[in-house]
């Protein structure tokens, strides 16, 4: 038997202390940031922020890491450890999301809204040469002014990159700036190097903002995709034949906001096929492209994510639902 939790047992409207705060009492995020008896910037706090954008360059990935990219996504992404019920450890999207940060001067903990975490020792210790390979890997701080650096490696090779499924080897090496801009605001830049899996290191950046007045609850995995079946290449056997000159009619740029932020799906013909090139979310050169598979005249599979176009009286699409699990989001068409 499962007992209800009552939600004042979860302290999400418990005032979070030690924060200043405007005359009407509201969180003054815009406060200077704190520190710690030692001086230094402290992070300590419950954090939250959007998944990180990344700029996805195929050029800058060697042909096995191509290859590994290639077949994931063929996969529909099934095998992403998160799916697995595993830890995510360097994966990008792991950079912001729900984390409770605890500084000390000798460590800071990061803790995960999924029960993992990481501990990063500041006692002046320097990265092993050979480590033994671990999901989170194993990390080390110092301050440079007002910014944390932190130095990781030690990763197994079992984990992602990035939820489009960049692998690495266990030749990565991390490095992340922390930044507190002030009492509600963390910036964080990302570097990876892996010679043995790009050319040239990559980056992306992190912004998080203090979740005042609230509290951080779990997020389980309990259920794995074991069950996802099928492949790109089988949904695209499974569709249905819609005649070109119905599909030229959706064919054009549409703007829109998810996750609040701003997004463009551009809709074209990649030689008899209808795809959809998604700037704002990932970009993969220039935009992440995703075949439109039809399962109707309006209705489309594009890897995992479903687009329905409305359409006038004409034919002619004025909008695009982009079908996500959490709901639609709507894109209107761009006026010629």
């Amino acid at each position: 038997m499962v007992a209800a939790i009552p939600a004042d047992a979860q302290w999400l409207d418990r005032k979070t202390p030690g924060i200043p705060r405007t005359a009407d009492g509201k969180p003054n995020l815009t406060a200077p940031a704190p520190r710690g008896p030692d001086g230094k910037i402290d992070l300590t706090g419950v954090w939250n922020g959007p998944v990180p954008e990344l700029l996805l360059d195929p050029a800058n990935e060697k042909p096995s890491t191509n290859a590994i990219v290639r077949q994931r996504t063929a996969e529909y992404w099934k095998s992403r450890p998160s799916y697995q019920c595993l830890p995510s450890g360097p994966e990008a999207d792991r950079s912001a999301g729900w984390k409770r940060i605890l500084q000390t001067p000798a460590a800071i903990a990061i803790l995960n809204d999924d029960l993992t975490y990481r501990v990063i020792h500041m006692d002046g210790r320097q990265l092993e040469k050979d480590p033994a390979p671990s999901w989170q890997g194993y990390s080390v701080g110092r301050w440079e002014g007002d910014t944390l650096v932190v130095d990781s490696n030690g990763y197994n090779d079992k984990t992602w990159l990035s939820r489009y499924g960049q692998p690495h080897t266990e030749a990565l090496r991390v490095t992340e700036r922390f930044q507190r801009k002030d009492v509600g605001h963390l910036h964080v830049e990302v570097t990876y190097t892996d010679p043995a899996a790009y050319v040239k290191p990559w980056s992306f950046t992190s912004d998080m903002a203090l979740a005042a007045d609230t509290e951080m609850l779990e997020a389980i995995c309990e259920q794995t995709s074991d069950r996802w079946d099928g492949t790109v290449s089988d949904a695209t056997g499974a569709g249905i034949t819609v005649p070109r000159e119905v599909l030229a009619k959706y064919v054009g740029v549409y703007n829109g906001l998810y996750g609040g932020r701003k997004r463009t799906i551009e809709v074209l013909f990649s030689g008899e096929q209808l795809v959809a090139k998604i700037t704002g979310g990932a970009g993969i050169d220039g935009g992440e492209m995703r075949p439109l598979i039809p399962r109707s005249q309006t209705v489309f599979e594009g890897v995992g994510i479903g687009y329905r176009f409305i359409v006038d009286d004409k034919g002619e699409a004025t909008a695009c639902d982009e079908i996500h699990i959490s709901g639609d989001q709507r894109f209107q068409r761009q006026r010629k």
